[in-house]
């Protein structure tokens, strides 16, 4: 009799997970559609400083689709007055000294190099310029960068770096470590 009650409970058990796995499904895929494919037009990322190295550094940017390249535009404040590197990275995590995103995004294996460089990661941005007052603004437009397929930067790190990059130096350009990270993900049109 106790296997039997056993095996009824298991039995229920079973239903009980394989009806809330569809309706979970169910519930998503009008989210899925929404976001599968070219429909993603725009993805923000909220940067948070790292509390390892002290920073203030803070700042939003967002990632827009036009055409067949990406704008990135943002302002940064908290930053030395110079030059930073500003890249994304791998993986979209974030912790207390940045180290959890991984190395600059590069799917295709590519040298380092600066953002105007025909060949390089694609994750590469360069440098932004940080004024007397520490705040910096990021405006340019990118051929490489994407919201689908290999080169997709959703659900990525932000990166903004310590020193300037060097624009050559395998694997990250001695930019130093790392003041603020933030997870690229998708925003509202």
């Amino acid at each position: 009799m106790p296997i039997k009650k056993c095996l009824a409970v298991l039995a229920v058990g079973a239903l009980v997970c394989w009806v809330m796995l569809g309706l979970r499904t169910q519930a998503a895929a009008p989210q899925k559609a929404e976001l599968g494919g070219s429909s993603v037009t725009k993805a923000i990322g909220q940067l948070i400083p790292t509390t390892k190295t002290e920073s203030k550094v803070k700042g939003t940017v967002t990632f827009t689709l036009t055409g067949n390249k990406m704008h990135v535009y943002g302002e940064i404040s908290g930053l030395t007055p110079g030059e930073h590197g500003f890249h994304v990275h791998e993986f979209g995590v974030w912790n207390e000294d940045g180290m959890a995103t991984g190395g600059h995004f590069n799917p295709s294996g590519e040298h380092h190099a600066g953002h105007d460089s025909a060949r390089r990661h694609v994750g590469d941005m360069g440098n932004i310029k940080a004024d007397a007052n520490g705040v910096a603004t990021v405006d340019l437009d990118d051929d490489l960068m994407s919201f689908s397929g290999t080169n997709s930067i959703l659900g990525r790190g932000l990166v903004v770096h310590e020193k300037a990059d060097d624009l050559k130096s395998d694997p990250s350009g001695n930019a130093g470590g790392r003041l603020a990270v933030a997870i690229i993900g998708v925003a509202k049109p």
